[in-house]
């Protein structure tokens, strides 16, 4: 899809017909979603750009994400989509900044752009300007990365409440959290979680670079009032990619706990065994003496004889329950 957006339009235009000769004079950013070939010789043949590919986009060497062509500023960096679900995506996303354009290609559909493009009639003469949708645009992303961010967090709170503060709730939830498909489902948070963080902080790096190098070269068409914001924005890139750092110990210290918990569980699986097996071999004992069946046994003759093993065989068994019981083993 093909979307031309200017300052007065309430919402993106749609672009179906291809007839035009030249980007319409209004326009300040045209976005182009998961575009056709015919929308991207559409769009080339309007800027005499040349755009961005899916797979030049997906290049990790910043000399491939980051450079410049005929005055035209080309970026490129990882995002995340669909962060909302339990199978976030990672998609790249291009941006292309001239004098008078921004051209992004994208290839999944991204709450920062609807949000941005909502927003964009309303903030006045500030995005009147290319770099000023850039910036514009980039905050709307970094502030869609926090929101991400917080829900991680909330949701590591979450999980090291449960995991650290169980003494606070009831035995029944107690029991619950020992259970080890609750372990395991705890392990599958903790997962997705510092997985979801590190993705960010990859797309954090990629936008963090474009700020950085935008600001370099667009530095002489850049409005006066738009340059405080990039500062700005380099800073809020700092705090949450350190965020993000604060969120990956905070996963690796649940999943040592986890772990740690899982592991004292499984001892405690295995001190039990080892008790009933230690308290079971004495009636054993007892047991295998009297089943020899000798021609000479006294207890044979006895009446109680009968009585008498059975008694010996229970006693055999509870003298050790007592031991464990007060050595504190059981």
């Amino acid at each position: 899809m093909l979307f031309f957006h200017d300052c007065t339009q309430i919402n993106a235009e749609l672009i179906t017909d291809f007839s035009a000769t030249s980007v319409p004079e209004d326009v300040i950013w045209i976005d182009l979603l998961s575009p056709t070939p015919d929308e991207v010789r559409h769009v080339e043949a309007l800027t005499s750009l040349a755009l961005p590919t899916a797979d030049s986009l997906s290049e990790i060497e910043t000399s491939s994400r980051l450079h410049t062509d005929d005055g035209a500023i080309y970026m490129s960096a990882p995002l995340v989509s669909k962060s909302t679900t339990s199978a976030p995506e990672v998609s790249p996303v291009g941006f292309v900044l001239t004098k008078n354009l921004l051209i992004t290609v994208r290839f999944a559909e991204l709450a920062a752009f609807a949000t941005f493009a909502e927003r964009m009639t309303r903030l006045g003469t500030f995005h009147h300007s290319s770099p000023g949708v850039f910036v514009g645009l980039t905050d709307a992303i970094l502030d869609r990365m926090a929101d991400v961010l917080e829900r991680v967090g909330d949701d590591l709170a979450t999980i090291s409440h449960r995991t650290f503060r169980s003494d606070h709730i009831s035995p029944k939830a107690q029991r619950a959290i020992k259970n080890s498909a609750e372990m395991r489902s705890i392990l599958r948070r903790i997962g997705r979680a510092g997985d979801l963080a590190s993705t960010i902080r990859d797309s954090l790096l990629g936008v963090n670079r474009m700020i950085a190098y935008m600001s370099g070269l667009a530095e002489d068409w850049t409005p006066a009032e738009v340059k405080p914001v990039i500062k700005t924005l380099r800073d809020d890139a700092v705090s949450l990619n350190d965020y993000v750092t604060h969120l990956n110990n905070k996963v690796q210290l649940l999943l040592d706990a986890t772990l740690g918990l899982i592991s004292i569980e499984q001892n405690n699986t295995f001190r039990i065994l080892t008790i009933v097996s230690v308290a079971g071999i004495p009636p054993t004992l007892v047991a295998s003496l009297y089943g020899m069946n000798f021609k000479y046994m006294p207890e044979l003759d006895w009446a109680w004889g009968y009585p008498w093993g059975l008694g010996l065989i229970a006693l055999s068994a509870i003298i050790p329950l007592i031991w464990f019981k007060f050595r504190g083993w059981s």
